[in-house]
């Protein structure tokens, strides 16, 4: 027995919750989907975006408020974190069982939301990176681990059905979160202190910041739209910096609790099967086919074989395409077409929005890793990547033709295509353990399939690297081309401040495209809805090279089997 099987957490051990004959397996599924929909919260982070790019703000971004690329970053270290977790606690989750995992798993969730909360209220941003990030990153990677294998013993007979009933969890867990983080937000966010209408406060420009003089002194303020002052019950113009409350720091402080709560209560509904268990009446049965292995590769042997790397690539650059995205949903709907079409793509719009990402993310892990039982592994990758090339590079027309016509059947173009993307991301996940186990047979799936998830550990920066630094390029282009077209005169009266001092205005967030728009020449058509083209075509390259890697993938080479007689010696959980 396994020293772990002592000291304070003993009790939790795996030795311990061995079930009884006649235990009811379908009681453990609940508790992995419950988990899974916890920590599946992560996929409705862009929910956070608009409200932590302005919290000193509030109805706007202020000059000190953290830029979307550096909140986009949190979201990218947890999954790297959830990556490296998954792949390192696998041996652990075999010596300790699942409900030490998953207590474990709770505690880092949990308190990473908590302790992303005070560095909210403190605007603090490493203290959000190192709770939600790092610590909460972490409990990402250990509560997803933790009832796979556990799964695949209870169900030998209906492996892929309990590990996608989980797995499913997970990509539906933001359909819960996305509703419920907007409630919150709602309910705890309280309007700056409102001087007045912008032509009736003497104001003055230093630094690119706007100053207003007050009884009280010279205060900081922001210039909020009729639109951006109206989700909070104002009215357009001067808001005083560092008042009111966009509520992130409160829902975060309440998400933290109950995600605690729930998954601590999950994670002792585990159970263990004994050792010989299995299923009443059933026994294996063989599959013949060239690409289904009936051999067993180890665990260290499998990194040594090009298919292990090959499949490595393929998670990673079909991660790569959809969590780029995914991260800031909500933000892209918003720009591409809140402009364009303000009175359809409302804020209730895009966060509808986000939810059905959350639908179909769902709805993909299930639907694809069914049809990969049908038509094979490597003919539902090929679908990933013939499909998804198609419809990452059909985005940019539908962006394009939007800003010039604003016809609804882009929208409806560009919303079909963004969800057929979003199931094809999540049935990825959902059918990389079955391709593992048919490449490297079942003994060592799971750590197998855990150190393939530092691919998404990569992804997880990749993606939102491209996308954030992309855009940005996209942005100062549209910026320079937009200042080089309007009236310097209309400008200074605009911003406050001469062309000259471009850059100071831009880096202020004094100067934007919305703000340039509205001194432009008539018919000059707003760039905001073009820019993520060029993340888009950087995407669909990606995935060319992932097809290639899928197009070759042969079956593992006898010389890396592993020897039958020392199946006996791997543990039973």
């Amino acid at each position: 027995m396994s020293n772990a099987s002592g000291g304070a957490l003993g009790f939790l051990h795996k030795s311990h919750i061995v079930a009884e004959p006649g235990f009811n397996r379908w009681r453990v599924p609940p508790a992995s989907i419950a988990i899974h929909l916890c920590i599946g919260s992560v996929y409705a982070w862009s929910v956070f975006n608009p409200p932590l790019t302005r919290e000193l703000g509030v109805v706007t971004s202020g000059a000190d408020d953290w830029t979307l690329g550096s909140v986009v970053w949190i979201f990218s270290v947890a999954i790297v974190f959830l990556g490296l977790a998954a792949a390192f606690a696998g041996k652990w989750l075999e010596e300790v069982g699942p409900r030490m995992v998953g207590v474990v798993a709770a505690i880092l969730w949990g308190g990473g939301f908590i302790i992303g909360s005070f560095g909210i209220a403190a605007h603090q941003l490493w203290l959000v990176y190192l709770g939600y990030g790092v610590l909460g990153g972490c409990g990402l990677g250990l509560g997803y681990v933790s009832p796979v294998s556990t799964l695949i013993r209870w169900f030998p007979d209906r492996r892929g059905m309990a590990t996608g009933m989980a797995i499913m969890g997970f990509g539906g867990g933001a359909m819960i979160a996305a509703p419920v983080k907007g409630w919150l937000l709602d309910l705890f966010k309280r309007a700056p202190d409102y001087l007045g209408p912008q032509d009736a406060v003497a104001t003055v420009v230093e630094g690119g910041r706007i100053f207003a003089e007050t009884a009280a002194g010279k205060v900081e303020v922001v210039a909020a739209s009729a639109k951006q002052a109206a989700e909070f019950g104002g009215e357009a113009g001067l808001y005083v910096v560092g008042t009111g409350a966009t509520g992130a720091a409160q829902t975060f402080l309440t998400l933290g609790i109950v995600y605690l709560v729930v998954m601590i209560f999950a994670a002792f509904q585990y159970r263990v099967p004994a050792e010989d268990w299995k299923p009443a009446g059933w026994s294996p049965k063989p599959v013949a086919s060239g690409m289904v292995s009936q051999n067993n590769v180890h665990i260290d042997q499998a990194l040594k074989t090009p298919q292990f790397w090959q499949m490595w690539v393929m998670l990673c650059f079909n991660v790569t395409a959809g969590i780029g995205v995914i991260g800031v949903a909500k933000t892209m709907m918003s720009e591409i077409f809140g402009s364009v079409m303000p009175l359809v793509v409302t804020a209730a719009f895009a966060s509808t929005y986000v939810l059905m990402i959350s639908v179909f993310n769902m709805l993909g892990r299930f639907f694809w890793a069914s049809a990969s039982d049908h038509i094979g592994r490597k003919a539902t990758y090929m679908c990933f990547f013939v499909l998804g090339t198609a419809l990452y590079l059909s985005i940019p027309y539908f962006a394009s033709a939007v800003a010039t016509n604003p016809a609804m059947i882009y929208l409806i173009g560009f919303y079909a295509a963004t969800m057929i993307i979003f199931s094809m991301y999540g049935g990825g996940f959902a059918t990389i353990p079955a391709y593992l186990a048919d490449m490297f047979g079942t003994m060592h799936v799971g750590g197998i399939h855990g150190r393939l998830l530092t691919a998404w550990s990569t992804a997880g920066v990749l993606g939102p690297l491209a996308i954030t630094s992309l855009r940005q390029m996209s942005v100062t282009n549209a910026i320079q081309d937009l200042a080089g077209r309007v009236d310097p005169a209309a400008f200074a009266q605009k911003f406050g401040a001469p062309l000259a001092q471009l850059d100071q205005l831009v880096a202020a967030k004094t100067v934007t495209i919305a703000g340039l728009m509205e001194i432009a020449p008539a018919g000059t058509i707003d760039p905001t809805p073009s820019l993520y083209n060029t993340t888009m075509y950087c995407m669909a390259a990606l995935l060319v090279v992932a097809f290639f890697a899928n197009l070759f993938m042969r079956p593992v080479r006898e010389h890396h089997h592993h020897d039958e007689p020392e199946l006996r010696a791997i543990p039973v959980e």
